[in-house]
């Protein structure tokens, strides 16, 4: 037998154990997972961002000006010193606020403007006013500042209705994500591992 499915077999079965309770095998399998991961992704951030952002451009191109980011880059890893981690806190203030700086603009135009525009450019079909009944009702819901009583309850209440409906389709696809992964797994160990299907 291939030692690669046995060794994916073996793991599954860990993982699967976990359902009748937790134990040392669910723990090795949950481990080696995230070890295996960390690894490969700190491996991937070296090799496409490291060395081809910092380390090329300043010691083989000799541009000075990336000894900036590598000492703000460095910065970071005073995390682990506690008498001087809050120099890293320069870092992240930096990270934050210039990923805040590009990412709230593209946000509000890809997921707010779009959005708008998508459900008024809509508005003639059923589909747009459904969307757009959707939208104004499930605001309505969400303005707390008057009561939802009398005219106002009724917009309210059918914003709650489009509510319950989104988060059925959310919860219903995710356990349909769920099983899907699951019956890929079956599929593998009575297949590839046991050779019971074909």
């Amino acid at each position: 037998m291939d030692i690669g499915i046995l060794t994916s077999a073996l793991l599954t079965l860990f993982i699967f154990s976990f359902l009748y309770k937790d134990n040392p095998f669910y723990k090795f399998a949950e481990h080696l997972l995230v070890g295996i991961s960390v690894g490969y992704f700190l491996v991937i951030a070296i090799n496409t961002t490291v060395l081809p952002t910092l380390f090329l451009p300043l010691f083989k191109e000799g541009n000075l000006l990336y000894i900036i980011p590598g000492i703000l880059g460095f910065f970071m890893f005073l995390r682990f010193f506690p008498k001087i981690s809050w120099v890293s806190r320069i870092s992240l203030a930096l990270i934050i606020g210039a990923g805040a700086g590009v990412s709230i603009p593209a946000v509000i135009e890809a997921q707010i403007m779009a959005q708008m525009k998508a459900s008024m450019l809509k508005f003639t079909s059923f589909d747009g006013i459904v969307v757009m009944t959707a939208l104004c009702t499930t605001l309505i819901y969400f303005f707390f500042s008057k009561k939802h009583t009398g005219w106002f309850g009724a917009p309210a209440k059918v914003g709650t209705w489009f509510l319950m409906v989104f988060f059925g389709a959310t919860f219903g696809y995710t356990v349909m994500s769920r099983i899907s992964l699951l019956i890929g797994r079956l599929q593998f160990l009575l297949g590839d591992f046991l050779h019971i299907i074909d």
